[in-house]
């Protein structure tokens, strides 16, 4: 299961994100399940909650460079844990789009919940 919030990198509806987690799925050979908070929830998403851990740690401190925000970010401790931290330096191109022929492929492997179909999103592996 990945909670997921509603940002637009993510949501149910993004053509790149639904090639891109069913190919995943494919190639781990797992099924994954897609939990959305509604809007304006975030208080309630573990992610959030270690942001905002992360800004308390720094407590103000000037990130004037990568490798200072990364030093920062690797040695706080968050419920007595210390986070993995990467420099990811791949530049993502904007504005790319699955197209609808193309992403008919995609569709067999994505099941959304009859009750919450834009929040609650299975992918099966098949």
């Amino acid at each position: 299961m990945i909670e997921l919030d509603g940002g637009s990198a993510t949501r149910s509806n993004r053509t790149q994100f639904i090639k891109r987690i069913v190919e995943l799925a494919k190639e781990i050979g797992l099924k994954i399940r897609l939990i959305y908070y509604p809007p304006y929830h975030s208080k309630y998403n573990p992610i959030e909650r270690c942001w905002a851990a992360l800004e308390n740690y720094w407590h103000g401190a000037i990130l004037g460079s990568v490798e200072s925000a990364l030093g920062w970010a690797a040695n706080m401790t968050w419920k007595g844990l210390k986070p993995i931290v990467h420099f990811v330096s791949r530049t993502y191109e904007k504005n790319r789009k699955v197209a609808p022929d193309d992403l008919l492929q995609y569709q067999d492997f994505w099941l959304p919940s009859l009750l919450l179909p834009k929040w609650d999103i299975t992918i099966l592996p098949l």
